[in-house]
Formats: C-alpha cells, structure tokens, sequence
C-alpha cells in the first residue's frame, strides 16, 4: 500500500504534472494545486486519490484521471468514513470521486460508464505535512 504517483495542475491548464512530493495543508488541500483553498476546503474537496490498478484497467497513464494521488494496493472504497494516512498525512475519506463528463471529454468515450464507483475517493486532509513517492497508505 503505497503512493504510487502525484499529480498537481492549475485551473487555466488543462494539463497536469508529476511531482516527487507536496506539502497537505490541514483543511486546505494541496499546495500549489487548482483544488487548493486556502479559505478553507469544502467538505471532501482537498485531495482525491485513485487506485493504480485501476488506472491501468482503463487503459489511462497515472494523471489522467485527474486524481491528485495514485496509490497501488489498498481498496480506497473501504477508507470512506474513515481515517487514514498517507505518508504522514492524516486524511478522511469522505465519499467516491464519480468520473464526469470533464474527465470523459479529456479521455474517450465511455470512460464514465467503465469508471463508476471505482474513479478513488475525495478525503479531507485532516493532519497535514508532506506526501511523497514511495509513502506508505494505512488506515488508522
């Protein structure tokens, strides 16, 4: 259970780019990307997180489902409802993140339809601090 790939972008840009690490704020989301507030996150809006496994079933490289984080090995449906850490970040998972049509329009289609109830999850940063490459995912 580990953190397989970041990616971050900026709302005026379609694209996304990989980084190595970035720093959660609690309440607030991911430095230095579009879903950042430092107002404060709507409930389940600060970071969203994919399954590598099934990124790779969809035939999508690791960013294309415009998830922030790509994890392998742990069934991110199960963490909604719960806490869990990510490197030492504190997360809690509030609810599926459902494929849209942005993410359809960007990929193909029919994507919506492949993806449902398995597109990650949307998690509250709880407890921030830095999430890398290589970090472990536990629930708590």
């Amino acid at each position: 259970m580990r953190v397989e790939a970041i990616h971050l972008g900026e709302a005026e840009v379609a694209e996304l780019w990989a980084v190595d690490e970035v720093r959660a704020v609690a309440g607030q989301g991911l430095e230095g990307d579009r879903h950042f507030h430092p107002e404060g996150a709507p409930a389940g809006q600060a970071l969203t997180l994919v399954e590598t496994e099934v990124v790779e079933e969809a035939g999508l490289a690791p960013g294309e489902t415009r998830r922030q984080v790509t994890v392998s090995g742990v069934r991110l449906n199960d963490l909604v409802g719960k806490r869990f850490r990510v490197g030492e970040v504190e997360c809690f998972g509030v609810e599926l993140c459902e494929p849209c049509s942005h993410l359809e329009a960007m990929t193909r289609p029919g994507i919506i339809k492949e993806l449902a109830h398995r597109a990650g999850i949307n998690a509250d940063v709880v407890v921030g601090g830095t999430i890398r490459v290589g970090d472990t995912v536990a629930e708590l």
